[in-house]
């Protein structure tokens, strides 16, 4: 299902082939976020014309909507949204992060060990998602990367909020697991079938993430992420976390980066041996009118090789310079900044859709570029 191809020599890079029932993903792959079943103000057309090899939707809000009841109808989230690559699904465990954990007056649900519950973002009602519930939902989703529930606290709490949450995570995972082989013979796979991913929690103790992983191991999976925040709360790259939490985890396992969105972590990452990364920020920074934009040919040492401008700018009212004149996308080359600061002016959605393109292209670009280096032994 996954296979190292190439090892670096100068770090922990590595080239990877990971085969899903919907196509291959080489490997370090980014992949953008689809939380609701879209890539926002992107089409499907658009992505797969742009090399997109995988993106990521998310389980709990295509649960509340559409629904499962309409998702069976159209067939599943491919046939839905006509997206024909793979597709990973996220299971839920960010929202335990984001409207439990985060919330801490109670108004996004609670956690006990049988499940989350949730008071939905759409109306309040009630929601109970089990592990058992997330892995079904995924595989009716058509998913062909599948992620356990996991319970995803801030890296701030507390050790014993910390080791409540690693307990959670395992015995979950486990659920999961069974639920996950019990819907692969339900569903009559057999070689070309769904991976399964299991997250590694332990906030910044590593000995938490230690025991958290050696349990993990003992279930088995197809590859394992790095559960919670990747930085601190000043905003600063965990490296050893990551660094340790990458070498937990076996060569011929897929690590996946949950999260890792800004250029400079993912080239980090990348070097510590980490194969999948996913985030918004391409997509979101480009309805905002930032623009990432490649400066210089990246190396193994330096992080200096792209900029960003807000196009919004007054200074950029009369660039007629073209959006990005190395792009492959006639669009970009062909449209001036100046016509793009007009129409973020305007509040025209052209605006942020060129944009989203840009920064989608800036960041599948970049991962080819690893990618190559790896393969010439300079990454």
């Amino acid at each position: 299902m996954f296979k190292v191809i190439k090892k670096s020599k100068i770090s922990q890079a590595r080239l990877g082939v990971i085969k899903t029932p919907h196509g291959l993903i080489e490997t370090p792959c980014f992949m953008p976020d689809a939380t609701r079943g879209v890539v926002k103000q992107l089409t499907s057309s658009e992505l797969n014309q742009s090399g997109l090899s995988c993106l990521v939707a998310n389980t709990l809000h295509l649960y509340l909507r559409p629904g499962l009841k309409l998702m069976k109808q159209a067939g599943d989230l491919h046939a839905l949204m006509n997206w024909p690559k793979p597709i990973l699904t996220d299971s839920g465990g960010y929202q335990v992060y984001s409207l439990i954990h985060k919330n801490k007056n109670g108004l996004g649900g609670k956690i006990t060990d049988e499940a989350a519950f949730f008071n939905s973002p759409l109306d309040g009602a009630k929601i109970k998602l089990t592990p058992e519930l997330s892995i079904k939902t995924q595989f009716i989703l058509g998913s062909d990367l599948i992620v356990c529930l996991d319970d995803c606290p801030p890296n701030d709490y507390s050790k014993d909020q910390i080791k409540n949450a690693v307990e959670r995570t395992i015995k979950w995972a486990r659920r999961c697991k069974l639920e996950f082989t019990k819907q692969l013979k339900a569903r009559g796979f057999k070689n070309n079938r769904p991976l399964l991913l299991a997250v590694i929690q332990g906030g910044y103790d590593q000995e938490l993430r230690d025991a958290c992983a050696l349990e993990l191991n003992k279930i088995g999976f197809d590859g394992f992420g790095f559960g919670a925040r990747h930085v601190d709360e000043s905003g600063r790259f965990l490296t050893k976390v990551l660094t340790d939490t990458a070498e937990l985890i076996d060569e011929s396992e897929i690590r996946f980066g949950l999260g890792i969105g800004l250029p400079e972590d993912i080239t980090r990452a990348v070097k510590m041996g980490w194969d999948l990364f996913d985030c918004v920020i391409p997509t979101r920074e480009g309805r905002h009118g930032k623009l990432f934009l490649k400066t210089k040919n990246l190396t193994a040492k330096s992080l200096n090789f792209y900029q960003t401008i807000n196009i919004t700018n007054a200074k950029f009212s009369k660039d007629f310079s073209p959006i990005n004149q190395r792009s492959k996308i006639a669009d970009l080359r062909d449209y001036s900044k100046a016509y793009l600061n007009y129409l973020f002016k305007i509040g025209e959605p052209l605006g942020q859709r060129l944009a989203s393109l840009n920064n989608l292209e800036f960041y599948l670009d970049l991962l080819a570029e690893i990618r190559n280096l790896i393969k010439q032994g300079k990454f």
